[in-house]
């Protein structure tokens, strides 16, 4: 599936408009998409967010895209965004993906769109992702690499949508940002950070719809 391009999920609904109007936001300088795709959906509705602002010069949003095929149409879609920074990284190492088990016991225990399919091809879609990201010699912590290289020690806006597998680790590179938006909240890409930020104080929930495809969710960090 990384080989292939794939028609975009977030698109005219009710997240890519909460998308859209975050990016419109003045407060918000540094974004961070995780799993941008080809740009058609997620990406599309922050770039024109983004556009309609007069600060969109002191702007950064730095996509991440770990295929190929994905990256190169990204690129080209949005070449005359001076404000856009494709990345074709992945945004963790293979070393912080889940274990087979850790999969095989969210399969077992918490009932989700997973359980649609057998769990034989959860675990071979697992591989799939590990293998593709070794074979493309992309395989060290992209979102690491992207706060080191722009002096980044936080970004204000993240969205958390890339492999099925790396969600809540992708939480743990990111946590701190003033804004974070998790799509597939009731899938394992954004199970644990969902249920993580719900439970702390140091963030309100400002935005969610868990009937949406898999659920998103929108936090705001609390000023104090």
């Amino acid at each position: 599936m990384l080989n292939q391009l794939i028609p975009p999920e977030i698109k005219g609904d009710e997240f890519y408009f909460t998308l859209n109007a975050i990016a419109r936001d003045p407060r918000l300088r540094t974004f961070l998409e995780i799993g941008s795709s080809s740009g058609e959906g997620s990406t599309e509705a922050l770039v024109t967010g983004i556009r309609t602002r007069p600060d969109r010069d002191s702007v950064r949003l730095f996509c991440m895209e770990v295929s190929r095929e994905r990256f190169t149409r990204l690129c080209a879609t949005y070449a005359a965004d001076e404000f856009v920074t494709p990345c074709n990284l992945t945004s963790v190492g293979t070393r912080h993906f889940p274990s087979p088990a850790e999969v095989t016991h969210f399969y077992n225990n918490v009932p989700t769109q997973l359980n649609n399919f057998p769990l034989s091809t959860v675990l071979q879609w697992l591989q799939q992702d590990i293998d593709y990201v070794r074979a493309a010699e992309l395989d060290e912590d992209g979102i690491e690499v992207i706060k080191q290289e722009h002096q980044i020690a936080c970004f204000d806006f993240v969205l958390i949508d890339g492999s099925e597998f790396t969600g809540e680790r992708e939480f743990y590179a990111t946590a701190g940002a003033r804004v974070i938006a998790c799509d597939d909240i009731n899938a394992f890409k954004c199970f644990t950070a969902y249920h993580m930020l719900r439970g702390n104080p140091l963030y309100r929930l400002v935005a969610e719809n868990r009937r949406l495809r898999n659920g998103f969710a929108v936090f705001e960090r609390v000023v104090v």
